[in-house]
Formats: C-alpha cells, sequence, structure tokens
C-alpha cells in the first residue's frame, strides 16, 4: 500500500493505519500523487496522447494512484517497466458489493476462527487446477456481477462443461501442466527470468494446443480465444531449440544454452569437455611416469589445476614438478604442460560463460517481446479454468443452476448451505426453503433456541445470492434468485479495545452502516441486534431497526432478521409485508430436539435452559435456573425479589426505561389505569379500554 509521506501524521489516517500492518505500507513523497504529474507518467508509459482510450481521463483520485504507483517501481526497479502498457478501470456499479464485515461475517475468504481458508466458501469452491485460476476465482467471489446477462453467459459456460464430462477432464489434465504464466511474465517483463524460469514458460506453451484442440469443440465465447497463438508457439520452439532441459539456475556461469544453437559456442564446450578427458589422460600418465597410484589431478577456484601427492611418496616426485602448495599430509605441484592447458581450458571456460551469459539475454529480450502475448493467455487460461472448475463443483456437490430474475424475488427450494453441509458429521444436512419479495415476504423475523440453526438459515441465502451472482451454480432443488447490488450482515461482534469501542458499539456501527447505505436492491443480515446493552433499550433498538427497513423508502429492502427479542413477532400485525418463521424444535420430556427446519410462524420460547444443558453447565446452575424461569413466569415476586430491592424500587420517583421482569400482571393493569385521560376519552374508547382491562383481568390468578 502507497501512502504519501503527510498520511503518516494526518488524524483522518490513524484509523486506516492502526487496522494495517506497517510491513503492507509504504509512504512516498507527496508530489508522486500530483494528478497533472502521474497523468503525465501514464501517457508516457502508454505511449498514448491521452488516457481517454483507457476511460480514465477524468477520474483524477484513479490518476493519481496509477501514476504514484509508475513512480514507486520507477524508482525501486531502475528499469524500464514495458509490459506495464495499459490500465484497466473497474466500476463499483458493476459488481454486487460485499464489504468487509459482510465478506468476514459470511467466511468468504477466511474464516472466524483462526483466519485460514478452512471452513470458508472459498475452500468448497477452489479446486482450481492453475494458480492464476486460483486468482480469478478469488476476485469472481469477492465481485460478483451485477449484470444479469453476463451473469447468464458465465452460467452457460459453466453448464456447457458440466454437461461434457469428457472434455472437461481433459483440459483440467492439460491445465495441470500449465505453469504460473502471470508471475512468469513478470519476472520475464522486470528482467529477473532465469534459464528455468523459460523452460517453465516453454513447458506450459507446449501444452497449448492440447488446450486449444479441446476449447474448439466448445460453443461458448468464454472459451474462445481472442489473442494470437503464433508468437506464443514461436517463442516455445526458440526456448526449446536453445535452453538446456537440465539448465543452471544461475545465468552467468554457464550450462544454460544447448549445443547445436551457435558453431562459436560449440567449439568452446567442445574445448572445455575434450579438456576433461585429456586431464583424465594427463593422470594415468603421470601415474605412470611416477609409480605413484594415489597421485590425482584436481581443481579448484583459487589455484586452478594441480596435481596432488602425499607427501609419503616426496622422494618420487620428478624434478619437473613445480611446488604449488604445501598441505598437512600432501603437496600440490603444477607443471609446464599442465599451465598452458589450464590457461586454453580456463578462456574456453570464461569465454563460455559470458557466450552463454549474452545468448540467454537475447532470448529473454525476444521473450520479453512477446510478453503481452504471454499475460493475454495467462488471463484466458485462468478463465477458463474458474468455468471448468465451477462445473467440476457443480457435478461433485449436486449443485443446480438456479434462474436468475429482475423482479425482486429470492425463492430458494431445499437450499443447503455449501460449507456446512461440508463441515457437519454423523447427521444429515437438513436442507430449507424460503421466499422473499418486495410485496409480502420482505422483511422475515426469524425466531427459535439458540443452536437450532437460524445464523445457518441467514448465511445461507446471502452465500446462495453471492454464488449465483459470480456465475456458480447452487446448492438447491431449485433457486430463481433476484439481482441483488449490496450484502450486508449484522452478524455477532467482537469488541474493538484499541480503538475505545465496546462490544456494543461496533455492533452500533455496522448496524449504522447497513441503514446509511443499503438500497432497495440490497439484502440484509441481521442476526441478533441490541444484546449488548439492557434489555428494554436492546428491543427498542431491534424493534426501530426492524420497521426502518420496512419502511425504508417507501419501499422497504429484503431483509432477514433473527431475534430472541420475540415481542419483534408483533410487527407482523402492524407492518404488511413483516412475515415471521422459526427454526422447529421437538421436545421430549426435558430434552429438545433440533430439527432445522425453517417453518412459518414465530415462537414464544428460546429454550435457553436446555440449550445451556446440552453446552454443559453444572446440573445445580440448571436446576437453579429452571426454578427461577417457573418464578418469573408466574410472577412470583416474594421468591426472587428481597426486601431491600423491593424498598429500592418503591423509593424510586421515576423508573428507568428498563424492562422489568418481575412486575405483577396486575401491577400492569394499574399502571394503564393511572395513565388513560378520562376527560379526553371518547365513551366508544372508554368501552374498549375496559373490555381491554376485563379481558386481561381474567387472565389474573385469583388473590
Amino acid at each position: 500500500i502507497l501512502l504519501a509521506e503527510t498520511s503518516r501524521d494526518d488524524p483522518s489516517f490513524q484509523s486506516v493505519l492502526s487496522a494495517i500492518s506497517d510491513k503492507y505500507i509504504t509512504f512516498i513523497k507527496d508530489g508522486a500523487f500530483d494528478v497533472r504529474r502521474g497523468r503525465e507518467r501514464l501517457v508516457q508509459q502508454f505511449k498514448t496522447i491521452s488516457l481517454e482510450g483507457f476511460g480514465c481521463e477524468k477520474l483524477k483520485a484513479g490518476i493519481s494512484a496509477a501514476g504514484a504507483l509508475v513512480f514507486y517501481v520507477d524508482e525501486t526497479q531502475k528499469r524500464a517497466i514495458d509490459h506495464f502498457s495499459g490500465i484497466e478501470t473497474y466500476s463499483l456499479s458493476n459488481y454486487l458489493l460485499i464489504d468487509d464485515v459482510s465478506c468476514r461475517n459470511l467466511e468468504l475468504l477466511q474464516n472466524l476462527r483462526n483466519g485460514s481458508k478452512k471452513g470458508t466458501l472459498l475452500s468448497v469452491l477452489d479446486q482450481t487446477v492453475t494458480s492464476m485460476g486460483g486468482r480469478m476465482l478469488r476476485q469472481w467471489l469477492r465481485y460478483p456481477l451485477l449484470d444479469p446477462e453476463k451473469i447468464r453467459l458465465r452460467m452457460d459456460a459453466v453448464a456447457e462443461v458440466r454437461n461434457s464430462p469428457g472434455i472437461r477432464q481433459a483440459l483440467r489434465e492439460s491445465l495441470k501442466s500449465v505453469y504460473d504464466l502471470e508471475r512468469l511474465g513478470s519476472r520475464i517483463s522486470m528482467g529477473h527470468a532465469n534459464a528455468r524460469d523459460l523452460l517453465a514458460l516453454r513447458r506450459s506453451l507446449e501444452k497449448l494446443p492440447d488446450i486449444m484442440t479441446g476449447l474448439e469443440r466448445l460453443n461458448s465465447g468464454y472459451y474462445h480465444f481472442a489473442g494470437d497463438t503464433a508468437p506464443l508457439y514461436d517463442l516455445a520452439a526458440l526456448i526449446k531449440r536453445a535452453i538446456r532441459e537440465d539448465a543452471r539456475p544461475v545465468i552467468n556461469e554457464g550450462g544454460i544454452i544447448k549445443t547445436g544453437y551457435l558453431a562459436e559456442l560449440d567449439e568452446l564446450i567442445s574445448i572445455s569437455q575434450n579438456g576433461k578427458d585429456w586431464l583424465a589422460r594427463l593422470e594415468v600418465k603421470e601415474k605412470e611416469a611416477t609409480g605413484i597410484n594415489s597421485l590425482k589431478v584436481r581443481y579448484n577456484k583459487v589455484f586452478g589445476y594441480y596435481i596432488e601427492v602425499s607427501r609419503v611418496h616426496s622422494e618420487k616426485i620428478p624434478p619437473h614438478y613445480i611446488r604449488k602448495q604445501t598441505l598437512v599430509n600432501a603437496e600440490r605441484y603444477i607443471t609446464d604442460e599442465l599451465k598452458q592447458f589450464e590457461s586454453k581450458v580456463l578462456g574456453a571456460e570464461d569465454k563460455r560463460a559470458l557466450l552463454e551469459y549474452r545468448l540467454f539475454n537475447e532470448i529473454r529480450q525476444q521473450v520479453q517481446k512477446n510478453n503481452k502475448d504471454v499475460q493475454v493467455l495467462a488471463r484466458f487460461i485462468a478463465r477458463v479454468d474458474c468455468l471448468l472448475n465451477l462445473a467440476e463443483i457443480a457435478v461433485h456437490n449436486d449443485f443446480n443452476r438456479p434462474d436468475i430474475n429482475t423482479d425482486g424475488q429470492i425463492v430458494i427450494e431445499d437450499g443447503r448451505h455449501p460449507v456446512v453441509e461440508k463441515m457437519i458429521t454423523g447427521e444429515r444436512f437438513v436442507p430449507n426453503s424460503i421466499r422473499m419479495d418486495n410485496e409480502q415476504n420482505q422483511v422475515l423475523i426469524i425466531t427459535g433456541p439458540n443452536m437450532a440453526g437460524k445464523s445457518t438459515v441467514l448465511r445461507q441465502v446471502a452465500i446462495l445470492v453471492i454464488m449465483a451472482q459470480m456465475g456458480c451454480f447452487v446448492p438447491v432443488r431449485k433457486a430463481s434468485l433476484s439481482i441483488t447490488d449490496r450484502i450486508f450482515t449484522r452478524v455477532g461482534a467482537l469488541d474493538n479495545l484499541s480503538q475505545g469501542q465496546s462490544t456494543f458499539m461496533v455492533e452500533m456501527q455496522e448496524t449504522a452502516n447497513i441503514l446509511n447505505n443499503a438500497t432497495e436492491n440490497s439484502l440484509i443480515i441481521m442476526d441478533e441486534i441490541g444484546r449488548g446493552t439492557s434489555t428494554f433499550d436492546g428491543l427498542s433498538i431491534a424493534w426501530a431497526v426492524a420497521e426502518y427497513l420496512h419502511d425504508f423508502r417507501g419501499k422497504g429492502v429484503k431483509t432477514l432478521f433473527a431475534t430472541h427479542y420475540h415481542e419483534l413477532t408483533e410487527l407482523a400485525r402492524s407492518k404488511d409485508r413483516v412475515k415471521n418463521f422459526n427454526i422447529a424444535v421437538k421436545e421430549w420430556g426435558e430434552e429438545i430436539i433440533f430439527l432445522r427446519k425453517l417453518v412459518n410462524g414465530g415462537t414464544n420460547r428460546s429454550y435457553g435452559i436446555q440449550v445451556a444443558r446440552l453446552a454443559g453447565i453444572p446440573g445445580p446452575v440448571i436446576q437453579r435456573a429452571r426454578k427461577i424461569l417457573i418464578d418469573i413466569e408466574k410472577q412470583d415476586h416474594g421468591s426472587i425479589i428481597s426486601s431491600n430491592s423491593r424498598r429500592r424500587s418503591e423509593s424510586q420517583g421515576k423508573r428507568h426505561v428498563q424492562m422489568d421482569l418481575f412486575r405483577r400482571p396486575e401491577q400492569v393493569l394499574i399502571e394503564k389505569l393511572q395513565k388513560i385521560d378520562i376527560a379526553r376519552t371518547r365513551p366508544v374508547d372508554a368501552l374498549n379500554f375496559l373490555n381491554e382491562l376485563h379481558e386481561k383481568a381474567k387472565e389474573l390468578e385469583p388473590v
């Protein structure tokens, strides 16, 4: 991440800087972000007279950022970056927006437990066979499409290879041999590629005929390569003719270029190779001449070529041997004949290394000239890999193609959570059906106990929408999904103590973000809200938020609202597009069985004590909780509240706005009578009020 130097001390950047590790941030001088200079850099880099052709002539912030990037690369690489030959603009209006909070809550790329890929949607969807395909799939998942026609075309391409298993498997097998062309292209363009990189490029390009032959049998335009393959085949032929299969990774020591590529090099190689034979013959000759069988002819970079003899044979050394070095147990010698040979061979070795280095650079430069073709191929291979991958996972996971609509309806029949169904063991995943629209089923209030599966249902709907809009088939029996422009989630909460933010503050900030940025085409997931404060405050906030989402801009916004505030089910009485659902459970004595099924209607029970028992809460605590619950439900004031707390309650002149769980039912009637304004009450209203009091009084136990 590149930032201007002055942003280091800018208060408006502090929250951003604190959230990002220092290792990802580089500060550069402010002038690098100047728009005018940035435009000049880009025009010079792309060799154009304007940026109109790239669609960014008027995007000042984009020009500033791209210009700063070119400046940074120029400063750090100190070399031409010819491969940077264009710029592509992205408009957020073309993609389904998923903010970072929702991406985290839905566990699209990283799980909430340890931040790894395991247990994420990506882990289920990613069976790509190339590195390029894996990166592109991640991008598709993070930025699903908005255009219905583009989504359908992508699904058409997936469907075609889903129904052609032979072609699909053959293509995937061929793609497994393709190296990371994007990374190779980057190394080539920066002049960092070594011989092994070029060999990897050649082996990848040699798979191209098989890949193209397989793709010719498919009809979708996504499988038609728009680039020119001829230069790529020529590159593969050049590298095959020039680079040895066992080429060294170091490019300036020789051992890279094949024999037969250049006659001059062949001659130098011959001298080097013949020299080895000559040394072997010399060693045999000297052993016979001296009678020293342990005599050896050796070489090192410090002393060059020498004859090594053990010191026990020193009396056998001929007079023409010249002592070069004395060791503890041996002596090293040279001869005039060996010196002449050394001069000839080492000269040839040096010349060979220099010549091979020059030839390799010429080959690398030729590859650089065609690097744009390599990058075009890399993106094409990545796309093909992604489409084949989506077809593969659709087959192996029983995913089906959803219909895409623009009428606001989300209809899912027997939908499954793609990650949860993979993770659970020992039980069958229970599919659920759901319907949302803008006329009758817009805000769904979902109640039910913890562990019943509310969160799974909520996340499942959001995930299926994301999968569909990235062009993926989905785990359903049947589905019709409306185009969604943004997905928001308010799920759980973590405090941010470093910023002085409590769990409740984080929850409220996330809620504020949703209410301020949602549109009538958004999908909102609210999994509990208002739990981090007092009961009455939390209920009030949850109620107001649900009402706001129903009344949003006079149209409302599709919302799944899970809650333990059973009072919210009353909203369905006053709001036409609010509907109540609950996750069914079955009671078996004191046990509960989670049926995991979403059914119509609300529930007024949370089964919290039963869930606590399942979690391992000690028996005495469970027994005491049951007794307290019975007392509360009976409004048994005496068994719960001490006389001190009663006196304290009576001394309060004005109650705080707080739900009193221990208030007597008759107290409610008294308060209603105290609040009514007799003078302003019409006779008919008085009769209705009296009837209401009469009905409530019949519910009271006799004193």
